[in-house]
């Protein structure tokens, strides 16, 4: 199992089966959301994710159809939900154990932020691919 939490400690959640390779995303909206670079992310099935602390998690329609769920108290990012979707986005910088998985790519990469410079030699793609 898998566990993470908020920085206040407030909302926490458990992973209960396999989460997909971790993408770093470089779009515009998630530097925005997440004040930094890129925001690194995998994917976990909606039946395997429980969250507790409900009464603090809060949401924004970042672009239509797309909710990212945040801490209302301390603004941590937990994970972004599309509708019609059976999985959810996980923002792992609030992961409190190793996922063990893979990086798989960097993706948005034409919307990279100016200053800084990808070093990885995973592969890079210029969208979502």
């Amino acid at each position: 199992m898998i566990s993470g939490s908020c920085l206040c400690g407030q909302i926490k959640y458990s992973i209960t089966g396999s989460m997909s390779d971790i993408v770093h995303c470089h779009c515009k909206t998630c530097r925005k959301a997440h004040g930094s670079a890129f925001s690194s992310v995998a994917a976990v099935n909606d039946q395997d994710f429980n969250l507790s602390g409900f009464d603090h998690l809060n949401s924004f329609e970042s672009s239509p159809g797309k909710e990212r769920f945040f801490c209302s108290n301390c603004g941590t990012q937990i994970y972004a939900k599309r509708a019609g979707t059976e999985h959810i986005i996980l923002r792992l910088g609030s992961l409190d154990d190793d996922p063990k998985v893979d990086e798989k790519n960097h993706i948005w990469v034409s919307q990279k932020a100016p200053w800084y410079s990808i070093t990885s030699q995973i592969p890079q793609c210029q969208a979502f691919e």
